[in-house]
């Protein structure tokens, strides 16, 4: 009985680790369609472009993967305003579903640039605590999966107080709360639109650094993690910050106790599943909230 309960504290807390970092891959998915409400299909392979970028640096000068982040996020940065002056901002008139396949598109040739350059070959990020652990008790967990996970909810705590105690984060705020009134008050939108997206994309990219370190990764890898972070998205709440964290670590759990107590194959399916029994049971998320369909149509 005691060596059960030991097993399942050990899966429930390292599969919170788990969603930490997942809670930050999804969080510039939820940015951007909280503030924008478009979804960004070239999301996954932003985070794998992260993660090629983690290792060219950390093979071409032995940094520290961690201590690549603010190059990644600066990068992904300027890339995102490229992106959203190039692809979304024409896509824009063209409605959501014109977004969406301009998205896909660019997930694409993300993944044929990704392909040209680094190969199809599986990449890992070689550190010299790849092997190491770290005990609480009679607990053990990988001390990378801890670092990285550390690191991911500091960034997300750095993002907090950005959307809370800033200009910025006012005005981001008041243009997902009401950009008409917003835009009345002095608020130019557009660039706020262009700042929240930029920050999405950042945010991902330190993603991708992470992710860099905790598992090998290929130019595909991206479709993998779209996945998840529409789980994310989905589950927490549409648009919702506080609800995407909150998805992301009952997804860590929920994917580490299948793989503990029923196959790790099974546990590349709980997004998706995530996703089918969310819209079936809350179509609103977490913390979403349900819209009139009389409003919606008016």
């Amino acid at each position: 009985m005691e060596a059960a309960l030991f097993g399942l504290m050990q899966a429930v807390l390292f599969g919170l680790l788990v969603g930490g970092v997942y809670a930050l891959a999804g969080s510039g998915l939820t940015l951007i369609f909280g503030v924008m409400r478009i979804v960004n299909l070239a999301h996954g392979a932003l985070l794998i472009a992260g993660a090629f970028l983690t290792y060219s640096i950390c093979t071409a000068t032995g940094l520290d993967p961690f201590a690549t982040i603010p190059v990644v996020g600066v990068v992904l940065f300027g890339l995102g305003r490229l992106i959203h002056k190039l692809v979304v901002q024409r896509a824009e008139r063209g409605g959501e579903g014109t977004i969406i396949l301009s998205t896909l598109a660019l997930a694409m040739i993300l993944e044929g640039i990704t392909i040209l350059i680094w190969g199809h070959e599986p990449h890992t990020v070689a550190t010299s605590y790849a092997r190491a652990s770290i005990r609480l008790g009679d607990l053990v967990f990988p001390t990378a999966q801890v670092y990285g996970s550390a690191c991911a909810l500091a960034l997300l705590a750095a993002l907090y107080v950005v959307l809370n105690h800033t200009w910025l984060g006012i005005a981001v705020r008041a243009a997902t709360a009401n950009p008409q009134g917003a835009e009345l008050v002095g608020i130019r939108v557009e660039r706020v639109n262009v700042a929240a997206f930029a920050f999405g994309v950042a945010l991902t990219g330190a993603a991708g650094s992470i992710l860099a370190v905790l598992s090998p990764f290929t130019p595909d890898s991206g479709d993998q993690w779209i996945g998840l972070g529409l789980a994310i998205v989905v589950l927490g709440g549409m648009g919702s910050l506080g609800g995407a964290l909150i998805g992301a670590l009952v997804l860590g759990v929920a994917e580490t106790l299948t793989a503990t107590y029923g196959s790790p194959a099974w546990a590349t399916a709980m997004p998706f599943a995530v996703i089918v029994l969310t819209l079936l049971l809350r179509p609103q998320g977490i913390f979403g909230v349900r819209v009139r369909e009389d409003v919606v149509s008016a």
